[in-house]
Parts: structure tokens; C-alpha cells; sequence
């Protein structure tokens, strides 16, 4: 019995520590319209791990936020808007290179203050791999049960499964808001936990008929300022 207990508390002593030393890598961008950190999820290290390295590249330093819809989201990562002349159309340059999606429901999911990479459409992306550059922020709105039903039926059509979103998904929807009809359908690989209220200023910005901000909302520069350990 003693030696159980000798055990156990060394288990006690073990995993605290190795709480504080498995660290996420978070990154803090900063922006014409202010300052915001969103941290990198540990289970979807291809995504992770990647964004990591174009921020330690300096690839998001100077885009534009180019596409920006209110109660919906925003977007950036289009190598050509770091010098666009106004009211250019964005968001058609990409990378070749694609990502395999980490799709990992009900873990990760469209929660306002979601980091998603976004894709190419079912049609021409029926493997839905991500865009290798450009990524989005979910603002969304709130779900009454009423309004969340009909979108549920579709996220289970749209993934070939029931039940895709669970019912503690569909409470952080009804109280905090999001984007659920994305669920399932593209990989969610991070979270805003700092400056959430930037984001809110960014969605609201006027924009063109491509939703593009009529005044650009840049990137500054992007940095990891938590390590992965």
C-alpha cells in the first residue's frame, strides 16, 4: 500500500511538469487595426507546423486581409495583396502545394475565434486539402436550437455522417456563436486567445462587392512568440 502511494504521488509531481513543458506554439500578429496571438493546435501538426514555418519565414508579413464578410469571417494570406492597388480582385494566388486535411471533430470545430485554412471548392476538391497559404478566422453569429437544425441536417449531408455536431457544440453556438455549416468540411488548426476583439473590429470594416475592405486592413508582421516544447 505504501508503495502504491509513493507511486502515485510521483505520478502527481510528473504530469504537472510535463503540463508546463508541453507548451502550444502561439503566434501574434500585428495589424493596422490592432494586435491579436492565436495559438497552434499540437493535434493537427501538419497544418501546425506549417503556418509556423511561413510565419518564422516572414510569408504573412505586409498581406492584406482580403476578403472580410461580417458575421462570417476573415481572410488573408494572398501573396499577391502585400502590394495590390485598390479595389483589385484577391484571393486567387495560391500555392500549388496543398495540405491533407486534419479534420478532427468534435475537438476542433467553427467556434467563433477558430484559425481554419481555407480550399478549393467539393468540385474541384472532393479531398478537401487545404490551401497551403491563406487561412480564416471565424466570427459567425449566434444559433437559436430553431435556426441550428436545418444546418445540422446539412453538415451531416455534406460529411455522410449523423450527429456531426454534438449537442455541446451546438451550445457554444447558441451562447458564444460561430460558423458550424463549415464543420467537417475544412481543418480547423488553432484559436484566437488574445485580441479577439481585433477580430470584431476587422469584420466590421465596409468592403467591395468582392468583399475586400475598402480601406486595407494589413498585417504588420506575424511572430511566434510561444515555443513548442
Amino acid at each position: 500500500m505504501h508503495r502504491l502511494i509513493v507511486i502515485l504521488c510521483a505520478f502527481a509531481l510528473l504530469f504537472p511538469l510535463s503540463g508546463r513543458a508541453r507548451r502550444d506554439t502561439q503566434v501574434e500578429f500585428v495589424t493596422t487595426a490592432g494586435n491579436f496571438t492565436v495559438r497552434l493546435l499540437r493535434d493537427t501538426p501538419i497544418h501546425s507546423r506549417h503556418f509556423e514555418q511561413l510565419v518564422r519565414a516572414g510569408y504573412y508579413n505586409g498581406l492584406l486581409f482580403h476578403r472580410v464578410i461580417r458575421d462570417f469571417m476573415i481572410q488573408a494570406g494572398d501573396s499577391t495583396s502585400r502590394n495590390a492597388a485598390p479595389g483589385v480582385l484577391l484571393g486567387e494566388a495560391d500555392r500549388k502545394e496543398t495540405l491533407a486535411p486534419e479534420i478532427d471533430l468534435p475537438y476542433h470545430y467553427h467556434r467563433r475565434g477558430a484559425l481554419a485554412m481555407a480550399r478549393e471548392s467539393d468540385e474541384v476538391n472532393p479531398g478537401r486539402r487545404s490551401s497551403a497559404t491563406q487561412f480564416y478566422i471565424v466570427w459567425g453569429k449566434t444559433f437559436t436550437p430553431a435556426r441550428l437544425a436545418p444546418v445540422r441536417a446539412r453538415v451531416d449531408e455534406a460529411t455522410g455522417q449523423e450527429g456531426t455536431i454534438t449537442s455541446s457544440m451546438a451550445e457554444e453556438y447558441e451562447h458564444t456563436g460561430g460558423a458550424p455549416h463549415l464543420d467537417g468540411q475544412y481543418t480547423v488548426f488553432g484559436e484566437v486567445v488574445k485580441g479577439l476583439s481585433v477580430i470584431d473590429k476587422i469584420q466590421r470594416v465596409a468592403t467591395d462587392d468582392n468583399d475586400r475592405p475598402l480601406e486595407d486592413v494589413r498585417i504588420i508582421s506575424a511572430r511566434v512568440v510561444g515555443e513548442r516544447r
